[in-house]
C-alpha cells in the first residue's frame, strides 16, 4: 500500500507537470493551427532561465521565477512574430518543419551558453522528505503539485473569465467570425505562443527543482505529445486529464513492472489512442465531406 501511495503521488506530479506543457500545445494548436514540435525546448529555457536567475545571479526566488516569466512571454512572442508569422498560408508540412527547426536552434543556443553538463539547480521548493499515509515522499513533488493546480487553475480562470481568454476562444472556434467582430488574431496569436511559453517555463522549473537541470529537460516534452493525442489536440480540459493519466501509468508501469517500460507505454498509448479515437478522449470529431 505505502508503494502504491508512493507511486501515485509521484504519477500525480508528473502528470501535473505534463499537463502545464500540454496546455501550452493545445492553445497553439487551437488559436492558429500549429502543431509546436518545440514545446520541450520551451520547458528546456525555462529550467535553464531560472536557474540563471537563481542559481548564478543569486536573485531571491520571486523575483527570479517572475524574470523567467517575462523572459518567456517574450520568447513566445518573438517566435510567433519572426518565425510563425511569415508562414500563415504556406504548407502545414513547412510549419511543421520550421518548429522542428526552432526546436534544434533552441537547444544549441541552451547548450552554447549553458553547456551541456548537467547541473544541480538551487532548490527552491522545500525537499525534505514527508510522510502520506505511510509513504515517503519529498515535499518538492507535493509542492509541484499544488504549483501546478494553482497554475493550471489560474489559466483557466483567464480564459473563461478574461476580455483577452474570451477572445482566445473566439479566435480557436472561428477565425473569421472572430475578424468580424473586431478581434486581432494575429494579437491573439502572439498571445497563445507567450502564455504556452509560460507553462513550459514554469513546468520546466519545477521538473528542474525535482532533477536537476540539464539537457534532459527537452526530452520531458515528448512525452507532451502522447498526452494532448490521448486528451485530444483541441482539448484543453483533455490536456489536463491526459496529462494525470499519461503520469500515473509511466509512474506504475515503472514501479510495477520496471525494464524500462515506463519510458515505452506512453508512446504505445499513443499509437492505440490513434487507431482507437483518433481525435482523443475528449477532441472534437471533425467530419469533412467530399
Amino acid at each position: 500500500m505505502e508503494l502504491f501511495i508512493q507511486l501515485t503521488l509521484t504519477g500525480l506530479t508528473n502528470g501535473a507537470i505534463l499537463a502545464l506543457a500540454a496546455l501550452g500545445f493545445v492553445l497553439i494548436y487551437k488559436a492558429s493551427d500549429v502543431i509546436n514540435f518545440a514545446q520541450g525546448e520551451f520547458l528546456l529555457v525555462g529550467g535553464y532561465v531560472t536557474y540563471a536567475m537563481i542559481g548564478q545571479f543569486g536573485l531571491a526566488w520571486p523575483i527570479g521565477m517572475l524574470i523567467t516569466i517575462a523572459v518567456s512571454i517574450g520568447l513566445g512572442a518573438l517566435v510567433e512574430r519572426f518565425v510563425l508569422r511569415p508562414l500563415i498560408g504556406e504548407p502545414i508540412i513547412s510549419v511543421i518543419m520550421v518548429t522542428i527547426g526552432l526546436s534544434s536552434l533552441l537547444r544549441a543556443i541552451v547548450s552554447t551558453i549553458w553547456g551541456n553538463t548537467p547541473k544541480a539547480f538551487p532548490s527552491f521548493i522545500p525537499s525534505e522528505p514527508v510522510k502520506v499515509f505511510g509513504a515517503t515522499i519529498g515535499a518538492d513533488r507535493l509542492w509541484a503539485i499544488v504549483i501546478a493546480i494553482v497554475m493550471l487553475g489560474l489559466f483557466t480562470f483567464f480564459f473563461r473569465r478574461s476580455k483577452e481568454g474570451i477572445a482566445m476562444r473566439a479566435v480557436a472556434d472561428d477565425q473569421q467570425a472572430a475578424l468580424s467582430m473586431g478581434i486581432s488574431v494575429k494579437k491573439i496569436f502572439a498571445w497563445a505562443w507567450s502564455i504556452a511559453a509560460i507553462s513550459a517555463a514554469v513546468g520546466g522549473a519545477l521538473v528542474a527543482n525535482i532533477v536537476g537541470v540539464s539537457q534532459e529537460l527537452s526530452h520531458f516534452g515528448l512525452r507532451v505529445f502522447p498526452v494532448v493525442i490521448l486528451g485530444g489536440l483541441d482539448s484543453i480540459p483533455g490536456a489536463i486529464i491526459g496529462g494525470i493519466i499519461i503520469g500515473l501509468l509511466e509512474t506504475y508501469t515503472g514501479g510495477y513492472i520496471g525494464h524500462g517500460l515506463n519510458q515505452v507505454i506512453p508512446f504505445a498509448v499513443l499509437i492505440l489512442i490513434l487507431m482507437v479515437r483518433p481525435y482523443g478522449l475528449f477532441g472534437q470529431e471533425i467530419i469533412e465531406r467530399v
